[in-house]
């Protein structure tokens, strides 16, 4: 179980690093391309997004790293499970149902990762 969450919460990071990293830094313009959706939501809302999914990545790896807090790796966990149903439900209402592929699978793998982290923390 501890190599499965390692496992999944290192690859859930580096996406979470990487996108949410774009959000934080990029401009609207240069999101627009990959994400359509920056044109109907606030960039000020864009950039928590973005830094909630940082700190989400950051919270699935350093707490059981440390050992200090571990049950926040589960709290991120969750947390991720909850910006990909804000996701889902963002794609949903612009007609994009063919796109929530990617967020569904994110969806579970966060669900799993705080599953495994009640499991093995």
């Amino acid at each position: 179980m501890e190599i499965a969450y390692w496992i999944l919460a290192g690859l859930l990071a580096l996406l979470y690093l990487y996108s949410g990293g774009i959000k934080v830094f990029q401009s609207q313009d240069q999101l627009r391309p990959m994400m359509g959706w920056v044109d109907q939501i606030p960039m000020p809302v864009v950039r928590v997004i973005g830094a909630l999914e940082v700190l989400g990545a950051i919270g699935l790896i350093l707490p059981p790293l440390t050992g200090i807090a571990p049950g926040l790796a589960i709290a991120a966990a969750i947390g991720l499970v909850l910006v990909q149903i804000g996701g889902i439900v963002t794609h949903v209402s612009r007609g994009e149902i063919k796109v929530i592929g990617l967020n569904i699978g994110l969806l579970v793998a966060a669900a799993v990762t705080a599953w495994l982290g009640t499991v093995w923390l």
